[in-house]
């Protein structure tokens, strides 16, 4: 059961069909509020704060902690032992501009939400509401307002902060919107919810020449050529093969716009991805070997800077199962995929030490793409994202 709000009627509401529209309008109001007032990763201070104000308002048993610079943990301990449950969601946008022109659009320019991470936190943030009410007698719940997840950071750096591991952690779960999929559905994807992520800058260095005489220097471009073509090979972008891996080069630069010089320096820029640590490994040991290779042919000094590490994140069978009961209780639609969906995710971190899943939320077949200028989060699938987590509390706590 979970108490709302008609939106349209202002009516007082027991509802107990999840896919409803009946969602509490400070919901609604807190989720435009942080669409409008977007922060990059790290940087989430106001939006940290939005939501405590949010908490020291409707969460009247709620304990809150720091935790990891701008991170928020919001607590409800019951009275007898139990599990721990921790719903996590993400505090970061995006380095975007907005171009929707809606009332509540980002007044920070350049900056934006066009991942959901606002619909996220209002989600979880609504679970105060039902948490405030239930007759839960044992065990703990932890909702968990994560910073930095679009740069891969937050996460680690919350596994690394003292705070986190006092909080004595058994279960994580979360759930992210999915466009092109039905909305309200639940897609569950027992191999892991997304993909290993890594990227890679390749620096070389050769030497300066006189245009007219090249010979003279050492020029990369014919080595940076080779070493786009040699990774091309390595590409198996079909993601429904169990040896998936993609290789995208994201970015160029050698020399200046001198027309008189050879240049000697060149930068080449990939983010790869496959669906587990293994394979990646086995990927960035096959890129390393080729770069040395290549460049050793071309005299050429060379580096590899690997940056911005997203493990994949592996759904436990437990927890999947949870989710799966969690649908089928409420009538929603379940979609079930093979593979795990091509994106990073930070979550990833936490699997590697608690059990964890995550779960898709369909955003419906014409929403927009993440990450694209023109995407906004739907609010018509906030009441089935709080029914599935409070769901999946009641059940494993009950």
């Amino acid at each position: 059961m979970a108490i709302f709000i008609d939106l349209n009627t202002g009516q007082f509401h027991i509802d107990m069909q999840p896919d409803s529209h009946w969602v509490h309008p400070d919901i609604i109001k807190l989720r435009k509020e942080l669409h409008t007032y977007p922060e990059l990763s790290g940087q989430e201070h106001a939006t940290a704060n939005r939501i405590r104000q949010f908490v020291e308002k409707h969460g009247k048993s709620a304990h809150i902690e720091t935790i990891g610079k701008t991170g928020l943990a919001v607590i409800y301990q019951f009275s007898e032992p139990g599990k721990t449950i921790a719903i996590r969601c993400e505090l970061d946008a995006l380095p975007i501009q907005e171009e929707n022109q809606f009332s509540y659009k980002s007044v920070n320019a350049g900056v934006s939400h066009k991942c959901g991470h606002d619909g996220h936190m209002a989600m979880v943030s609504g679970l105060i509401f039902w948490l405030e009410a239930q007759p839960i007698q044992k065990g703990k719940v932890i909702l968990l307002f994560q910073p930095a997840e679009e740069t891969g950071k937050g996460a680690q750096m919350l596994m690394h902060d003292k705070k986190f591991e006092t909080l004595g952690i058994d279960y994580v779960f979360a759930l992210h919107n999915i466009p092109k999929e039905p909305i309200n559905s639940i897609i569950i994807t027992p191999k892991g919810f997304s993909a290993e992520v890594q990227s890679v800058i390749i620096k070389t260095k050769g030497k300066e020449a006189h245009a007219a005489e090249p010979e003279n220097g050492i020029n990369p471009a014919l080595a940076i050529s080779k070493i786009i073509r040699e990774m091309a090979l390595l590409n198996q972008s079909d993601p429904h093969l169990d040896d998936f891996a993609m290789l995208t080069p994201v970015h160029l630069l050698m020399g200046e716009k001198a027309y008189g010089i050879s240049p000697s320096n060149a930068e080449l820029h990939y983010t790869i991805r496959t669906w587990n640590s293994a394979q990646m490994f086995d990927l960035t040991s096959k890129i390393e070997v080729l770069v040395e290779q290549i460049c050793r042919m071309h005299k050429l000094d060379f580096s590899l800077e690997w940056l911005e590490y997203f493990p994949a994140s592996i759904n436990d069978a437990e927890c999947n199962n949870q989710i799966h009961k969690a649908a089928l209780e409420n009538s929603l639609e379940i979609i079930e995929k093979e593979h795990p969906f091509r994106f990073g995710e930070d979550f990833g971190w936490y699997s590697k030490k608690y059990k964890t899943a995550m779960f898709g939320l369909g955003s419906g077949i014409d929403s927009h793409a993440l990450h694209h200028a023109d995407y906004d989060f739907p609010d018509e699938i906030l009441g089935t994202g709080i029914q599935m987590f409070s769901t999946i509390i009641q059940d494993i706590l009950k």
